[in-house]
C-alpha cells in the first residue's frame, strides 16, 4: 500500500468514526435497512471538478455495493445544473455517506477551481503556481491532489520528501553556510536523497547561497518584483527559483515574469471556498 492510499484511508476511516459515531439514529430510525435508491451529485455554481476517485473510495469503503455511475471526471470546468455523478445503493448508505462525499469534493473543487485560476493567469510563461503546507490539518494529501488536478504543481508533501532551510532555520543554525552545511552531511549520513532548498531575504543571503551552492533551489522571500527580477539574474539559471510571500493574484503575472521558475501561494488551501454542490434523490 502506497502512503497517498495510506493516508486517504485513514482520513476517511476517522471521518467517518466522528460523523456516525455508534450510529446515525435519525437514518437508522425511519429508514427500513432494504430500501434502495439513487441520489445524482447536482453542480451548483461555476468551477473545476475534482474528488470524483476520492468519492468513488468513499462509498466503496462504506459500502461495496454501491453503484458509481460517473459523468465528469476530476479536472473538468463545471457549470450549474452538471450532475457529476449517480450513486445507487441502499438509501441508508446514501444518507450515510453523503456528507463525508461532499465535504470532500466541495473542498477539493474549490481548491482547484482556485489552483485553475491561478495557473491561468501564468500561460505564456514557464513559471509554475506551487502549493504549500498551509492545509487543513489530516487533510494535506486530498488538498495537495486537488492542487494538481487544478493545473497547479506540489511543494513538498510534509517535513519528510525535501528539506527546506527557512529564516528561522538558518538563525538558529548559525547562518546560511552553517545551516546549508549540516542539510548536507545529514543527508550522507542518513543515505537520504532529499533536494535542498534555502530561503533567503535579501540580496546578502542570496550571495553567500551562490558562493557556498550545495542546494537545488533558492526561495526569494518577500521580494519585490525588481528585487526578483535582479536575483534570477544573479542565480542565471544554476539553480530552481521560487518567489514566496505576499504574492497575491494581482502580482502573480508580475513575478512570473522576472523569469522564477515556481511561485508558492498559501492562498490556494488555506483560505478557499467550497464548491457548491449538492446530493439529492433522483
Amino acid at each position: 500500500m502506497n502512503k497517498e492510499k495510506e493516508l486517504i484511508d485513514k482520513l476517511i476511516d476517522l471521518a467517518f468514526a466522528e460523523d456516525i459515531g455508534d450510529g446515525d439514529h435519525t437514518t437508522l430510525s425511519c429508514i427500513p435497512a432494504a430500501a434502495m435508491g439513487k441520489s445524482k451529485l447536482l453542480i451548483k455554481e461555476p468551477g473545476v471538478l475534482a474528488g470524483v476517485e476520492v468519492a468513488k473510495e468513499i462509498f466503496n469503503r462504506f459500502d461495496p455495493e454501491m453503484k458509481v455511475e460517473v459523468f465528469i471526471t476530476d479536472g473538468t470546468e463545471v457549470k450549474p445544473g452538471d450532475v457529476a455523478m449517480v450513486v445507487e445503493g441502499k438509501v441508508q448508505s446514501l444518507l450515510q455517506t453523503e456528507r463525508l462525499m461532499l465535504n470532500v469534493m466541495q473542498r477539493m473543487s474549490g481548491i482547484a477551481t482556485m489552483t485553475r485560476k491561478y495557473a491561468k493567469q501564468l500561460e505564456g510563461t514557464h513559471t509554475h503556481v506551487l502549493d504549500t503546507r498551509k492545509t487543513t490539518p489530516g487533510m494535506r494529501i486530498l488538498e495537495k491532489m486537488a492542487v494538481k488536478i487544478g493545473g497547479g504543481v506540489n511543494h513538498r508533501i510534509g517535513l519528510f520528501d525535501m528539506i527546506l532551510l527557512k529564516d528561522n532555520h538558518v538563525d538558529f543554525a548559525g547562518g546560511i553556510d552553517k545551516a546549508i552545511t549540516r542539510a548536507k552531511e545529514y543527508c550522507k549520513e542518513k543515505g537520504k536523497d532529499l533536494k535542498i532548498e534555502i530561503e533567503v531575504r535579501n540580496f546578502n543571503e542570496l550571495q553567500q547561497v551562490l558562493d557556498l551552492g550545495g542546494v537545488d533551489r533558492i526561495m526569494f522571500d518577500n521580494f519585490t518584483p525588481d528585487m526578483t527580477k535582479k536575483a534570477v539574474e544573479m542565480v542565471a539559471g544554476k539553480y530552481e527559483t521560487e518567489s514566496s510571500g505576499g504574492i497575491t493574484f494581482d502580482t502573480l503575472r508580475d513575478y512570473a515574469e522576472c523569469g522564477v521558475d515556481f511561485i508558492s501561494v498559501g492562498a490556494l488551501t488555506h483560505s478557499v471556498k467550497g464548491l457548491d454542490m449538492s446530493f439529492k434523490a433522483c
